[in-house]
């Protein structure tokens, strides 16, 4: 039997290592402040989990912040995540968009929002026929370039 502390470590860890953040992302984070806009992570999952690779992967310090639905109470696509999301940078939700490649948590959250979003397609089609997404991109560089390219 494995022992509840190497369960929980794995949990808490053990992916968070695996994660590899793309170049083309790295550079696409990093010219968006330059272009006005601050990026906020919004994450459903564990806390130490999500922290691990947002660390890990050097996205704190590409970003202004993160949420995560462990820490906040409140998981995509329910509104106050993202809510909490603006407030961590202490901007309104207006204006704001929303990239991600679940249709689900991250375009239905910003459609309820009435929020702009890209839907990074990771090759996969649209199949939702109550909220389509603003724009569609097959990787999260070119979503993050799109999104910093267009006006507030």
């Amino acid at each position: 039997m494995v022992p509840t502390t190497t369960i929980r470590a794995l949990l808490d860890t053990g992916a968070a290592d695996r994660v590899v953040l793309a170049q083309s992302t790295r550079e696409a984070l990093g010219k968006a402040p330059a272009h006005g806009w601050s990026c906020v992570i919004v994450t459903n999952g564990r806390t130490v989990q999500q922290e691990a690779k947002i660390r890990n992967t050097g996205l704190d310090q590409l970003v202004q912040g993160w949420v995560i639905s462990e820490s906040v109470g409140h998981k995509k696509p329910e509104p106050e995540i993202f809510q909490a999301a603006a407030a961590t940078v202490s901007l309104p939700l207006r204006g704001a968009w929303v990239i991600g490649d679940s249709p689900h948590a991250d375009i239905a959250g910003a459609h309820l929002l009435g929020l702009r979003s890209v839907w990074v397609t990771n090759g996969h089609a649209w199949t939702q026929d109550s909220y389509w997404p603003t724009h569609v991109a097959d990787d999260v560089a070119s979503a993050i370039n799109h999104t910093i390219g267009t006006s507030r």
